[in-house]
């Protein structure tokens, strides 16, 4: 029996997607408790990875070894690095980069990594019907964009570093998980989807902007993932 993978980093993001779970039973493998149950009609396991991308990884192939998994998909808080995203849009990943691999010594750009490339995309059938179904969804307070999500293992505050990975990869959003993920999703063949929810920008103060709007975050990452699962 095939069931999607869900993953995400924290347990705000985990409980508003636990809201929405039914017949959920708990499965712990190594120090990871997976969480197998039904979205509407759709088989599901869910997984806590913590935070940075070495744990993201981990889990992602921990999952991939131990279920029978259709595609993954990735959901949580992401910074805002373009202006014209706000607190509590949501932003579908077209492709994932790494921001912060750099082998730029030996002739490649950043970003760039030995046997994947500059990017890795996202699933496009997937990201097509999520948008199909993206127009279908009632009149809401909040923007749905598709777009670029730049993934590095640090907590983005600084306004020049907003700038700079902005400028570099044309990306929207920041995380510290995605594009682990996706490399592992990659690599073991398996399609792979994001969905993220602005709760900061970088400003120099956006720890506790993050801390305020990471519920709301996750609640809207959570909505968007149930009508994509009806």
């Amino acid at each position: 029996m095939k069931e999607i993978g869900i993953i995400v980093a924290m347990d705000e993001e985990r409980e508003a997607i636990v809201k929405i779970m039914t017949d959920v039973k708990v499965e712990q493998i190594y120090n990871l408790k997976f969480l197998r149950g039904k979205i509407q009609d759709k088989n599901c396991v869910l997984v806590k990875s913590g935070v940075g991308k070495v744990n993201a990884a981990r889990t992602t192939q921990v999952m991939l070894h131990n279920f029978s998994i259709q595609y993954v998909i990735n959901l949580g808080a992401g910074g805002s690095i373009n202006s014209l995203l706000n607190i509590g849009d949501v932003l579908i990943g077209r492709q994932v980069v790494q921001h912060d691999f750099d082998i730029t010594a030996f002739g490649h750009s950043k970003g760039y990594i030995t046997g994947i490339g500059n990017a890795v995309m996202c699933d496009k059938n997937l990201v097509d019907e999520l948008e199909q179904i993206i127009k279908s969804i009632p009149e809401r307070s909040y923007q749905i964009k598709i777009g670029i999500i730049a993934t590095g293992d640090i907590f983005c505050t600084q306004s020049w570093m907003k700038d700079k990975i902005r400028a570099k990869f044309h990306a929207d959003v920041v995380d510290m998980e995605c594009a682990a993920i996706g490399q592992v999703c990659y690599l073991d063949n398996i399609p792979f989807m994001v969905i993220r929810s602005i709760s900061d920008t970088p400003n120099g103060r956006n720890a506790s902007t993050f801390d305020e709007n990471l519920k709301l975050a996750s609640k809207r990452c959570a909505n968007i993932l149930k009508e994509f699962l009806t």
